[in-house]
């Protein structure tokens, strides 16, 4: 029991056991106060909330107008111009990165390539040797 406490790693294991209990900890007063924020805002606004003023009375409507328009949805742009747009703009970003990708995924193929080529091949011809 000794040994194990004069070894590094044991005390690697306990400063990171420790350092992820204190981000857990960090985490867990960080949604707490979100929540009680979002909590405390729903009454606050009800309280300040301006006593009702009466109503004035409505004129009857007895003739319909035409044809209503849908109405649209707030947030949501019907537009074909509008989608047309940002649908190139986001097939313009998707190639930028999947050319971005590739450029990543293939240097580092190059470079895994190049490193079995000069370091772990020559040092296993070598042990076959011996």
């Amino acid at each position: 029991m000794r040994n194990l406490f004069r070894q590094p790693l044991t005390w690697m294991v306990i400063a990171e056991c420790f350092v992820v209990a204190l981000l857990i900890v960090v985490v867990w007063n960080v949604v707490a106060a979100a929540s009680t924020q979002h909590a405390g805002a729903a009454p606050a606004q009800s309280v300040d909330a301006p006593t009702a003023a009466p109503t004035p009375t409505l004129p009857d409507l007895t003739e319909a107008a035409g044809p209503a328009v849908p109405p649209q949805l707030p947030g949501l742009n019907l537009d074909a111009g509008f989608w047309r747009l940002r649908l190139t703009q986001l097939n313009r970003d998707q190639v930028f990165f999947e050319q971005l990708e590739w450029g990543i995924v293939h240097n580092a193929m190059d470079a895994a390539q190049g490193y079995l080529d000069t370091v772990v091949l020559p040092s296993i011809t070598r042990a076959e040797r011996a």
